[in-house]
């Protein structure tokens, strides 16, 4: 990144650009939740990480970013991957959404922390535009809203692109692999993979990132 930033991008690119650092956090978490990692053990993780994302932004800032916007994590227990593999009999380990609360409050936990940072890092850059790009809550938009414009509510948390079990997802035999199917239509899916979401729900998302974070940017027409 350094390289790229002080041979490609002069300062005048530079501070006339809009810089995204993250989304950061869901594959470390993922990974320490499925080897066995309490959700204790995995909540101590999340100063150590909320500081790399601070270290790079301050890096990014460094070379003369003067937008920077600063992703939170989506609310992992509603995606097909979490639910497959923390899958419960317990009802009330679910909310509303058929999401595991478990799963979305460390969530909450991570995004609390790194908003708490990014608000004290702004004391420090009184003259940058940081803002933290609210994923879970565009994500949770989409869930309550998915009928309405044009998802399928009975595949809601179902992989477009996969096979087997409650969530059409089967770590071992995953989005790609011989004759793991594809659904008829993505756009009527939120998730393609299981981990990622479809180009339509991202479109979705985006929109209202878009309507959420462009007040707060310093955009000249």
């Amino acid at each position: 990144m350094s390289s790229h930033l002080q041979t490609t991008c002069s300062p005048e690119k530079l501070n006339k650009s809009l810089f995204l650092v993250g989304e950061i956090g869901g594959n470390e978490f993922f990974y320490g939740l499925s080897q066995g990692k309490t959700m204790d053990e995995s909540r101590r993780m999340v100063p150590e990480i909320v500081q790399t994302i601070i270290h790079g932004v301050k890096r990014v800032i460094d070379f003369g970013a003067t937008q920077i916007i600063v992703p939170g994590n989506f609310p992992i227990g509603c995606h097909p991957i979490f639910l497959t593999k923390f899958m419960t009999n317990i009802s009330n380990a679910y909310d509303e959404f058929h999401c595991l609360k478990d799963l979305n409050n460390f969530a909450i936990f991570f995004n609390r922390n790194l908003q708490q940072a990014i608000d004290e890092l702004k004391k420090d850059y009184p003259n940058i535009t940081l803002i933290y790009g609210d994923y879970y809550n565009a994500f949770l938009w989409l869930l309550q809203n998915a009928g309405s414009v044009g998802f399928d509510n009975s595949s809601l948390q179902k992989a477009c692109c996969g096979i087997g079990g409650e969530y059409n997802y089967d770590v071992h035999r995953r989005c790609g692999a011989p004759r793991v199917p594809v659904c008829v239509d993505p756009s009527t899916h939120i998730s393609w993979d299981g981990v990622h979401l479809t180009q339509n729900a991202y479109r979705w998302i985006a929109r209202w990132l878009i309507d959420d974070m462009l007040p707060k940017l310093n955009c000249q027409v």
